[in-house]
């Protein structure tokens, strides 16, 4: 049966793989190993069965190792599986492995040429789109240059121009919301929502919920290779949040994950406030500050531990701590609260700082809520102090007589 252009069809598809524990480096190692094969199978995807309509766009979400890339990777034909059957109507375009062929001796002019073929596309109409293309990418002083000579971002800025601008009728798309900065990302960003305004079809695996919510409304959940729910977007997400309630710094946050908890409560927003009372996103080094804390419970709740965190742009931790908001008056009932923190004076110099706060059911326990860059502020020095925090205090200087030997 053949399916209309933009509808993806996946009927009871299974994939096993083979792992050995050590990898055959060489041709007698392979022929002594003939025989005696002590690897062993691994199930990445068991009986999956989902319909993608024209014009739809799902996420796939779940842990790392639940099959996401797996069962893209045989949608867009790069695997075959071992059992069950896929069928894709039209043209797909797949940002999986960005740069992925690239030729490193080649410029980045001749990798389009090359990566557009390999998609299909005719010299004729990579030539119309390499202006647009190379624009896209931000690399006009660049494009003439060796890939071996491009950063890691400026191929992924690349591979990602290149397969946004292919006429396709479906988009896979495999966090690729993490290329290159904040204001490429959303570039990136609304390129997909443009191809899902032509009326494109995407199939969208991310750990970032906020991503999922604004460009799919219905989501698939993997665990262990199976489908657990195939539904709303923002129901699925919640369930998979609840899943790494007991993990402080889950492997999926270096993927995008940025909040997850059991969701007894939430943290509504934060904000960081000046004097005044007012809306700050930038300060002064030493000047006061207030940050501000919405939290939110549906039901009556035990009072929870409140943790943060302060980071610099690079991730590294300045500084941490909590709080038994019991002792703040908590009541064990639902409803809404601001929780502050008042900062007489900044301790951090010169720099762009990010707070993580948690509720958590009691120190230690597990996590009703996490949010990671949770609000983002600017610090500007205001001395020719240097570096990243402040060390400050009162000097004062005592003289030592001549053979007094050392003051006590």
């Amino acid at each position: 049966m053949t399916v209309p252009a933009g509808a993806i069809r996946i009927e009871h598809v299974s994939r096993r793989f083979r792992v050995h524990d050590k990898a055959t480096r060489s041709l007698k190692e392979l022929a002594v190993s003939l025989g005696r094969d002590t690897g062993r199978d691994v199930q990445a995807l068991t009986d999956v069965s989902f319909a993608v309509e024209p014009g739809e766009a799902v996420a796939l979400v779940g842990r790392n190792g639940s099959g996401k890339s797996t069962l893209l990777r045989i949608v867009s034909g790069i695997i075959q599986p071992s059992s069950g059957r896929v069928e894709v109507g039209g043209r797909v375009g797949s940002l999986l492995e960005l740069g992925a062929g690239f030729h490193p001796e080649f410029s980045g002019r001749e990798n389009v040429y090359l990566n557009g073929s390999i998609h299909g596309l005719s010299r004729r109409t990579i030539d119309e789109a390499m202006d647009e293309i190379v624009a896209f990418a931000e690399l006009e002083r660049f494009i003439d240059l060796p890939v071996r000579t491009y950063s890691s971002g400026m191929v992924m800025r690349l591979g990602f121009a290149v397969a946004a601008h292919i006429q396709a009728d479906i988009l896979l798309l495999d966090e690729v919301f993490a290329v290159g900065d904040e204001e490429f990302q959303r570039k990136c960003f609304r390129k997909v929502v443009e191809f899902k305004q032509r009326g494109g079809t995407i199939v969208f695996v991310s750990h970032d919920a906020a991503a999922v919510e604004r460009l799919c409304e219905r989501a698939v959940l993997l665990r262990q290779g199976e489908v657990v729910i195939d539904g709303n977007a923002q129901a699925a997400l919640t369930v998979y949040q609840q899943q790494l309630a007991a993990e402080r710094n889950p492997a999926e946050a270096a993927a995008g994950l940025r909040e997850w908890g059991s969701g007894e409560a939430h943290i509504r927003a934060v904000r960081v406030l000046g004097a005044e009372g007012e809306e700050r996103k930038a300060f002064l080094a030493g000047e006061p500050a207030v940050i501000e804390v919405r939290v939110e419970t549906e039901q009556a709740l035990p009072a929870p531990w409140l943790s943060y965190e302060l980071h610099d742009e690079t991730g590294l931790l300045l500084a941490a701590g909590g709080e038994d908001t019991a002792r703040l008056g908590w009541r064990e009932e639902s409803g809404e609260r601001l929780l502050r923190l008042a900062v007489d004076r900044l301790p951090v110099a010169d720099g762009v700082f990010r707070l993580r706060f948690g509720l958590a059911a009691g120190e230690g326990g597990s996590w009703y809520h996490l949010l990671d860059d949770a609000v983002e502020f600017v610090v500007h020095p205001a001395s020719d102090g240097k570096g990243a925090l402040r060390l400050e205090g009162s000097w004062s200087m005592q003289e030592i007589a001549a053979g007094g030997g050392n003051p006590h």
